[in-house]
């Protein structure tokens, strides 16, 4: 599993107009991409790792302050643009793989005590955030 994690001061995602997730004040944006060998365990060893990673002000957790993370699915982590001008999906698992385990990544949060907003699988969505820093971070599992 793969997650770009960013430090905002809010975040939402907008589908066919309608916000579906949102934070507000700080805490994680996470879009989570599944590779085909992906398991539920390295879905809960990502939600341990999101919710204790230390990067929001003062050397904060999540778990620390009760921030909020907004998780958003987004399977072109894995594209590979090395070769042409059209990037490649090999690497990302197709969605009946990939959508058990992004909300086995929420599931995992929550049962950790987090609040966690999130996207809508496979729509179209219009994701806008305050980054704070600039500071984002990928974690690969």
């Amino acid at each position: 599993m793969r997650a770009v994690v960013q430090r905002v001061d809010g975040a939402s995602v907008v589908v066919a107009g309608e916000t579906v997730g949102e934070i507000v004040g700080e805490g994680l944006c996470v879009l989570v991409g599944v590779t085909h060998d992906d398991t539920p365990e390295k879905a809960a060893l990502l939600a341990r790792k999101l919710w204790s990673v230390r990067i929001l002000e003062a050397e904060k957790s999540c778990s620390d302050v009760d921030a909020p993370l907004l998780v958003i699915s987004q399977f072109t982590l894995y594209g590979d643009a090395r070769k042409g001008r059209r990037p490649t999906w090999n690497a990302a698992a197709p969605g009946p793989v990939a959508e058990p385990l992004v909300e086995e990544v929420v599931a995992q949060l929550r049962a950790l005590g987090a609040t966690v907003a999130t996207g809508r699988f496979g729509a179209d969505m219009r994701v806008s955030l305050t980054n704070h820093g600039p500071f984002t971070i990928v974690i690969d599992i």
